[in-house]
């Protein structure tokens, strides 16, 4: 007992030596002496594993190789935020989320660290799981790799949830950068080119001792899961830091947006003397209930936004115009450009979206052009040096026909964009739609990437996405590069995508405009691809987030013939045209129904009302107008209770009659 004693009394002390040294910032002892007693308590482990804790601090230094990294789905998406680039944007942001409430906000304003975002799943105030963000509905299972960030506490202090995700950005100290770079350098090694890139890749290392190595850290911004104790963001974080997370103490709460734009004034400047990249401020709404009311968009949350700072620029030549043609036919003219460094990365290749975006810029072959990347991330064309452009430079004239296929392009009114209508006979757009087909977020085809599917259309398997569901395995053994297993992987993956449910399906067989949330709402309104192939222009657009522009959309697919093959062929090998059982609703017992919640939900969450809704087939709605049959009104309820009253045919719920309407 004398030794578990001793084991345990060694762990304690480390961790609380780590906590000071990597989240107080404040270390009590020498890194020889740590290293000393971390030796120690390894020796003692080692020779009595019978001892072993999975959260020791002698786990932390690696030690353990993870061939692959499992994908797990998040039990709570997680979403992207909306950018902001003037002041003017956040004023109409304050004004938009001012009318939806009908009241004065607080606002949280916290930095935005440059890095890569995590989910870590805390039970009983252990860690037990990390997942990458991923798509943002599903990502990397990392747990092994973030054991090894000192920042982030394997066990939590003081009273915590009993259950929660931590979302956060992992990162590297700028200091820590230049010291991994400088040992590259040393070695004849290539240099990283950025901070951001260079802490996304080391969560994905297999070798979790090279993690360990990388001095990665990880600041929390967000707490999510069921019944939280928190009743606003600024507690939340003060929480956090009670809790053993390394909070930055450079977040401020603002009760007005001048206080917000004093904060991202200071900012703007003072983030040059920063430890870490930062590339803009995260403005939240901070009562959780107004967060709550405001809800999200089919990307991003209503009550946040992120003012990102004005991008890095510089000057060089362009060299040449590329088109690229998309799996929907779209033509996309891209820029090539004379090389040159910008925010960490060398440029050679920039967007120019469209031939409107060519004449309002009036950019021209050899013209010194200025190039920013586009919330620090995409290269993009942003004005031209005319006072250094040759008298002989032409304007550019944008192609008439398809760089593939020479099919004459067309531009449909109201459209930015040229298309190359000949989606059989072009080569880009057939290689696209197959690629499209297998990708993760559609069929998730593991054993076809993007190679594998155009090896396959060389072969002449492939020429269309029912294709893939005629493979054979002799058929495929011959290909360059195919030995019995992979051919037999690929037929196994194909089988197995027949799994896939409607919604998953409806992306992926592609139809322009419809991304994966359209393709979710269509599938949960219509459930039946007879029913969704045969809808009315009205009956489209009544969808939620389906406007004028993807309902035609969806028409003109349905309408040409051979899609009504390719999506019979479909049907005929067993793909999921219709809604799962356990998707379709309970009762249709609110059908025809409208629904809208507001105020402080008591008895079930909004997205747990929002779902009883649905199961029983009623509908939910975003705004008070004569549209809407029923306001479920919470505790302090405001102007959509006070505009219900005055509307006068809304009948008003409280939380217990909408559970009786519910369970009859």
């Amino acid at each position: 007992m004398e030794i578990q004693d001793k084991i345990l009394a060694l762990r304690e002390e480390l961790t609380q030596h780590n906590y000071n040294y990597y989240v107080l910032d404040n270390p009590t002892i020498s890194d020889f002496e740590f290293d000393l007693k971390l030796k120690e308590l390894k020796r003692l482990e080692d020779e009595n594993p019978i001892f072993f804790d999975v959260n020791s601090p002698t786990q932390r230094v690696g030690g353990m190789v993870t061939k692959n990294f499992p994908t797990i789905v998040h039990e709570f998406r997680m979403y992207s935020l909306d950018n902001s680039y003037s002041v003017e944007d956040l004023q109409e942001w304050e004004k938009r989320i001012e009318k939806a409430l009908g009241e004065k906000v607080e606002f949280v304003c916290e930095l935005k660290y440059d890095g890569a975002s995590i989910s870590i799943l805390y039970e009983n105030g252990q860690l037990t799981q990390a997942v990458t963000r991923g798509d943002g509905t599903q990502g990397d299972e990392i747990t092994n790799n973030i054991r090894t960030i000192q920042s982030i506490p394997l066990k939590l202090k003081g009273n915590y949830p009993e259950r929660f995700y931590m979302r956060g950005e992992i990162t590297i100290p700028l200091n820590t950068f230049a010291s991994i770079n400088k040992e590259r350098a040393n070695n004849g090694l290539e240099l990283y080119a950025n901070p951001r890139n260079t802490a996304s890749g080391s969560l994905k290392l297999q070798d979790n001792t090279e993690v360990a190595k990388r001095g990665l850290q990880c600041f929390p911004y967000y707490f999510i899961g069921n019944n939280l104790p928190y009743t606003t963001q600024w507690e939340m974080l003060q929480a956090a830091d009670e809790l053993g997370f390394k909070i930055p103490h450079t977040s401020k709460l603002c009760t007005s947006l001048e206080e917000v734009l004093a904060f991202v004034d200071y900012w703007d400047n003072e983030r040059k003397n920063l430890p870490y990249e930062t590339d803009g401020i995260v403005i939240k709404v901070n009562s959780f209930s107004q967060q709550d009311e405001l809800g999200y968009t089919a990307k991003s949350p209503r009550w946040a936004m992120a003012y990102k700072f004005k991008a890095e620029a510089a000057e060089t030549e362009l060299l040449s115009i590329d088109y690229q043609v998309g799996r929907t036919g779209a033509i996309t003219p891209v820029a090539n450009l004379a090389p040159v460094s910008l925010a960490g990365t060398i440029v050679k290749r920039a967007s120019v979206h469209n031939e409107d975006i060519i004449k309002k810029l009036d950019i021209r072959i050899g013209d010194i052009v200025y190039v920013e990347k586009g919330g620090e991330i995409i290269p993009k064309i942003v004005g031209v040096n005319t006072d250094v452009r040759q008298p002989e430079t032409a304007e550019i004239e944008f192609i008439k026909n398809c760089p593939s296929c020479g099919t004459a392009l067309i531009r449909k009114e109201g459209e930015a964009q040229h298309y190359c209508p000949n989606e059989n006979g072009c080569e880009p757009q057939i290689i696209g739609r197959l690629e499209h087909f297998v990708s993760r977020k559609a069929m998730d085809i593991e054993s076809i990437g993007g190679e594998t599917a155009v090896l396959l259309h060389k072969a002449n398997l492939l020429n269309n996405i029912a294709d893939f569901y005629t493979l054979q395995k002799e058929d495929i053994l011959p290909l360059e590069r195919m030995a019995e297993k992979s051919a037999q992987n690929i037929i196994n993956s194909v089988e197995k995508s027949k799994e896939q449910p409607f919604e998953r399906v409806l992306y992926a067989i592609g139809i322009r405009h419809v991304g994966e949330t359209v393709a979710k709402k269509l599938v949960k309104h219509f459930q039946h691809i007879d029913r969704l192939m045969h809808a009315t222009m009205e009956e489209l657009v009544s969808v939620t987030d389906v406007g004028e522009k993807i309902a035609i959309s969806i028409k003109e697919y349905f309408k040409e013939e051979q899609h009504q093959i390719i999506i019979q062929r479909l049907r005929d090998y067993g793909l999921n045209f219709e809604i799962g059982e356990e998707a379709k609703p309970i009762s249709d017992s609110l059908e025809g129904k409208t629904f809208l919640f507001t105020g402080t939900l008591t008895k079930f969450t909004r997205n747990e009302a929002q779902k009883m809704v649905e199961d029983h087939g009623g509908k939910n709605i975003s705004a008070v107008s004569k549209n809407l049959n029923f306001l479920v009104a919470g505790d302090k309820a405001g102007s959509k209770l006070k505009k219900a009253e005055e509307i006068g045919t809304v009948s008003i719920l409280t939380e217990d009659e909408f559970l009786i309407m519910i369970n009859g």
